[in-house]
């Protein structure tokens, strides 16, 4: 039994077990963790969710939890895989960019793009279905969404 495993043992057992299947719900969660020994409650799996970055997505009609990729320094294949599948629309704002995506998948976009480290993006914010990406200047937030744009085969 892993009562006394390490927060980061749990987590990595919640990310290899999403990796590995669709997991629709933190119930069907919790209950392959139990299977493998650990013991935890429902308001933990939640906390667990939220600070590996795992979001529900839509594939196929159904709704299933998602990791996304790391990605370092650029748009790179990960990245971009998620915005050709993800991004409906990229559009500028000011000195934001803009996308909406379906519901519940803002955030897995949101994610890689601040763990890509582009250097445009001073940050984001998600929603259920939007993003936002504020940069600099109005002229940098046109710049980057023409390169997202281009990553995500989109161009508008």
């Amino acid at each position: 039994m892993h009562m006394n495993a390490s927060k980061e043992q749990r987590q990595r057992a919640i990310a290899d077990l999403i990796r590995s299947g669709s997991l629709a719900s933190q119930e069907e969660l919790a209950d392959r963790l139990a299977a493998l020994g650990f013991a935890v409650t429902q308001a933990t799996i939640s906390r667990d969710i939220e600070q590996i970055g795992a979001v529900k997505v839509r594939r196929a009609g159904q709704l299933s939890y998602a990791l996304p990729d790391p990605v370092q320094g650029t748009a790179g294949p990960a990245l971009s895989a998620l915005l050709r599948e993800y991004a409906g629309s990229i559009e500028t704002a000011g000195n934001l960019v803009v996308s909406k995506t379906p519901p519940g998948s803002a955030h897995l976009i949101g994610v890689a793009l601040d763990q890509s480290q582009i250097a445009e993006i001073v940050g984001t914010i998600c929603g259920d279905d939007t993003i936002f990406v504020a940069c600099r200047s109005t002229k940098i937030a046109a710049s980057l969404a023409t390169k997202l744009r281009a990553e995500s085969g989109k161009l508008q």
